[in-house]
């Protein structure tokens, strides 16, 4: 893959929903969001969501955004990560990945599948920064909408809003998306934008 423009690969943004942190407990995810992104088209028709398990009486950070609350019952009987790694594969094994703030979703995938390489990384939180540097506010669900991008968003995503998995992950990559098709930007390598920080 080596200095082939990023617009001529396949990509595939992830996002998790996680657990926040809690005194004594891990921040670990329950939710996961996937979508891939083919020369530089987001390819709803390949793309994944699932639950994860959380059992009930692991703690979350009250203050934790998104549906969690709502769904305790419904986690307590999802599938684990590795549990669905079948699924997964085909996703996230030997894929170049992106995420807004990356180190979040590196972690947890780390964390989870400790013998596995992921990557390269593109963090679409520093790749907005350099493609929008008049913007002051990067949090995806603001940009999003600040953007233009809001109404592909909703039609990409309907009935779902910022801070469940699917959503973001479809937000990240419809952000990506919308870089590559900016002049200057088309024939930047993986190497390129994952170096930008």
């Amino acid at each position: 893959m080596n200095g082939v423009p990023l617009s001529q690969l396949e990509v595939v943004a992830i996002d998790f929903e996680t657990t926040g942190s809690a005194p004594g407990v891990l921040n670990v995810p329950w939710q996961i969001g996937l979508v891939v992104i083919s020369h530089g088209q987001v390819d709803m028709a390949r793309s994944f969501c699932s639950y994860l398990h959380v059992s009930r009486d692991h703690a979350f950070n009250p203050y934790t955004p998104g549906r969690w609350a709502q769904l305790r019952q419904i986690l307590d009987e999802s599938p684990t990560l590795p549990e669905l790694w079948p699924q997964l594969r085909e996703f996230l094994a030997g894929r170049p990945l992106v995420a807004h703030h990356a180190p979040t979703e590196r972690t947890l995938l780390a964390q989870e599948f400790p013998m596995q390489a992921f990557g390269p990384w593109i963090d679409t939180l520093a790749v907005a920064r350099q493609a929008y540097p008049a913007q002051r506010d990067f949090k995806l669900e603001n940009l999003i909408p600040k953007l233009g991008m809001g109404a592909i968003q909703q039609e990409r995503c309907p009935g779902l809003a910022p801070h469940d998995a699917f959503y973001d992950a479809v937000a990240c990559a419809t952000l990506l998306e919308t870089v590559l098709a900016a002049p200057g930007w088309h024939e930047l390598t993986l190497e390129q934008f994952s170096s930008l920080a």
